[in-house]
């Protein structure tokens, strides 16, 4: 049985909510007190055992080839200085057995889209999509990808990360139903995209971790194009479902929605408190300023 080797970071998007932030810099390349949001993401795929790392850039994403690449002249210069430390934060930045494979999407077609291009690399094989806007902390529990790769080993099947949000914020996700509600893995009977409350399924609400089988790069060639020309990943996977068994996986952990400005603060201010360098003073500081 295949394992899960390969991860898909779609990273081709503009950031506008960030902007101008990321008027000439990836919104991936933010940074959370001291990594950017691309290498938390990378990190949490490397624990769970992948070695082929596919990005799927756009314009202007140089800087995050940059940033898992090899750098020489910085890595001599700290060497020179006796930087033993920081030398070796960055060149555990990727560790050696691990590959970054890049593939460049010409248009912004949708999440969809992005995966479809990873398929000459991945096949037919089982692979992970991670978004980074989505930081997920585990909380002393495994990595959430990790988690998901257990049940993915035991189950065979696909595999999609959930949490339950408020009705009200339906509209903001794509919503699956199952066949129970109770139980950390169920399976899925439907999913639909950013429906209306009304009309929502459930509150369970996939976030940015999925695992999925090569077949569904079938559906996704199979679909047609929405508004925009884009092609959702949440119709393939509908599509999936009448062949082969789904289940939503609701993680151990907490996610941030680091497409939003408040959650992106959110994730800031909690992983800095959990900081060995700087959480001691980032406390004192906090409690200083607001009592806490």
């Amino acid at each position: 049985m295949k394992k899960v080797t390969k991860a898909v970071f779609p990273v081709a998007g503009l950031g506008s909510r960030f902007l101008p932030a990321t008027k000439a810099s990836p919104k991936e390349m933010m940074p959370i007190v001291d990594k950017p949001l691309i290498q938390y993401a990378v990190e949490e795929a490397v624990a769970a055992g992948v070695t082929d790392l596919v990005f799927i850039t756009g314009r202007s994403k140089r800087a995050i080839e940059d940033h898992f690449d090899k750098a020489y002249e910085l890595e001599t210069e700290l060497e020179n200085r006796g930087k033993t430390e920081l030398l070796k934060i960055v060149r555990d930045t990727v560790p050696s057995h691990v590959n970054c494979i890049y593939i460049r999407q010409a248009e912004a077609l949708g999440l969809g889209h992005a995966v479809l291009c990873a398929a000459p690399v991945v096949g037919e094989e089982p692979f992970a999509v991670l978004l980074a806007d989505d930081l997920l902390d585990g909380e002393g529990a495994a990595p959430v990808m990790k988690q998901m790769v257990d049940v993915y080993n035991y189950n065979r099947c696909s595999v999609l990360g959930v949490m339950n949000v408020p009705l009200a914020q339906t509209r903001q996700y794509g919503i699956v139903s199952t066949e129970r509600d109770v139980g950390d893995i169920q399976r899925v009977t439907g999913i639909v995209e950013k429906p209306k409350p009304e009309e929502a399924p459930s509150t369970q609400a996939v976030v940015g971790r999925y695992i999925l089988t090569g077949r569904i790069f079938d559906h996704l060639r199979q679909l047609t194009p929405g508004a925009g020309g884009e092609l959702q990943l949440t119709d393939a996977i509908a599509s999936l479902l009448k062949e082969e068994a789904v289940l939503a996986y609701q993680f151990q952990g907490v996610r941030y929605d680091c497409g939003s400005k408040l959650g992106y603060l959110q994730a800031t201010v909690e992983l800095a408190l959990k900081h060995p360098e700087v959480r001691e003073e980032f406390a004192a500081f906090l409690a200083g300023r607001f009592g806490a």
